[in-house]
């Protein structure tokens, strides 16, 4: 059992001021594995001046200790990343082999590539008589989601360390556990007292009361849109920075000179990958007419043999959802789909053959799916993928445009120059062209309602800092 009675506050672990505390179930089993309190708005306010006093001197630390900080951070992840990969397993339902290197390694790349961006960042330039300065923002909130639990914190604990900046933060309540790992490591490896602090509970209670607090000077969130729009106004009377990274219903684009053959077997890994419980998940296929009926018969052969079960078994590819509340709503998501008329090609309702115990839907494909279905619209945040097609270009471009969301996107072609020149039109934050690889030092956010702001890389560092004109 994974029970933590306390939260991280200034430096050390403290008992919460509230009484109650939050169970966490593995999907899988839908056993309890562990809890954690269910912190109070007076822990809140603890942390909040545990972060202010802290900032004046971290604010003014030497470049070199953040980088030592940062280093040590990366380098923990790798000694720590079973343990990690397997709590995050057992909280999230991710697959194993995912959990290492998509829940563990991806964070531990990002630390590090903060600790190499310090290394030549310009913190001051000479615009004609002004001085142009930058400096950390101050104190920060971080509301987070359970989907990569320990990726989405990295996110955004990397950049404030690097930055300067001090920081409060309320990791998901459904899948808490990785943070008070990381918690235990920036205490080992020395971070200074108040610059991190770890409050768990629930979001209505904490997270709102966290976003209007006048001693934060910003609110990092990421998680739904429903939910960024109410952080958005809790923050809003304190003029305070918001950046949000929100939902998504990306499309996936084959344009009429593309593999059918590979268009197919990366679709799938688009949409399914850590069982669909992606923002940035390629849910929406669009193709052309003229291989409808190929790409049919391919994905449905694909997907009726996508591994469905244990998350602890190497040869999985999909487990369960997070929760009992989301296995039924992606399962009403699929109903929808079968009663406003979209083909089924492979998966439906009910649980996955041989499958009893777990949070587990079955991975599903429709076809012929209109622009005016729910499945086209709205998130779905599970392994089901939508597949429509088009009959020119502009066309293809209108209907991958056809969003309230721009996350993500992905364009197949034979020739790059015209997928690139495809992706320009895609209003969307980020395109994978032929399926190009995640880019940890790029900037990721969204378009529309996906969100504002930007992580990771330079332009995330940009989120955290201040600037300053000091005229001569």
């Amino acid at each position: 059992m994974h029970n933590h009675e306390a939260l991280y506050i200034n430096g050390q672990w403290v008992k919460s001021n509230g009484n109650s505390k939050i169970d966490i179930i593995n999907p899988t089993t839908e056993r309890k594995i562990g809890s954690v309190p269910a912190g109070s708005v007076n822990d809140i306010d603890e942390a909040v001046k545990a972060a202010k006093t802290a900032f004046k001197e971290w604010s003014q630390s030497n470049i070199e200790d953040r980088i030592k900080i940062l280093n040590l951070l990366s380098a923990s992840f790798k000694e720590r990343e079973e343990e990690l990969a397997q709590i995050i397993t057992a909280e999230v339902g991710t697959p194993i082999g995912y959990s290492r290197t998509a829940m563990v390694g991806t964070p531990r790349v990002v630390a590090r590539s903060y600790s190499k961006i310090l290394e030549n960042f310009e913190w001051e330039e000479e615009v004609r008589n002004s001085l142009i300065v930058k400096e950390g923002i101050g104190v920060c909130a971080f509301i987070t989601p359970w989907n990569f639990p320990l990726h989405q914190i990295i996110g955004k604990v990397a950049p404030a360390i690097a930055s300067g900046c001090t920081m409060i933060l309320k990791p998901s309540k459904e899948a808490p556990l990785s943070a008070f790992i990381l918690a235990d490591i920036l205490h080992d490896i020395g971070l200074p007292p108040g610059v991190f602090n770890l409050v768990s509970g629930h979001g209505s209670e904490i997270g709102e009361y966290l976003a209007s607090h006048p001693n934060v000077d910003m609110v990092s969130f990421t998680g739904s849109t429903n939910a960024g729009i109410a952080v958005s106004h809790a923050a809003a009377d304190s003029i305070k920075r918001v950046t949000l990274e929100l939902g998504g219903k990306s499309a996936n684009v084959a344009l009429d000179d593309a593999d059918p053959v590979l268009v197919v077997k990366k679709a799938l890994a688009a949409c399914h990958q850590n069982s669909g419980q992606t923002c940035s998940a390629l849910t929406r296929l669009i193709i052309p007419e003229s291989m409808k009926d190929e790409v049919y018969n391919l994905i449905k052969a694909k997907n009726d043999s996508y591994t469905v079960g244990n998350p602890l078994d190497d040869k999985t590819r999909c487990g369960p959802m997070v929760s009992k509340n989301q296995q039924a709503s992606v399962t009403k998501y699929i109903d929808i789909g079968i009663k406003e008329g979209a083909t089924l090609i492979s998966g439906g309702l009910g649980m996955p053959e041989g499958i009893e115990t777990g949070f587990f839907v079955k991975p599903t494909i429709f076809g012929d799916v209109t622009s005016e279905m729910t499945i086209w619209k709205e998130e779905i945040f599970g392994p089901v993928l939508a597949i429509t097609t088009y009959n020119n270009e502009a066309e293809a471009l209108n209907l991958a445009n056809d969003s309230i969301y721009g996350l993500s996107g992905g364009v197949w072609s034979e020739s790059e120059e015209r997928a690139i020149e495809f992706a320009k039109g895609m209003r969307t934050g980020q395109v994978s062209i032929n399926g190009g690889f995640f880019n940890v030092t790029a900037p990721f956010g969204g378009y529309k309602l996906s969100g504002n702001g930007r992580e990771l890389g330079v332009h995330g560092l940009n989120e955290f800092l201040e600037i300053k004109s000091i005229q001569r």
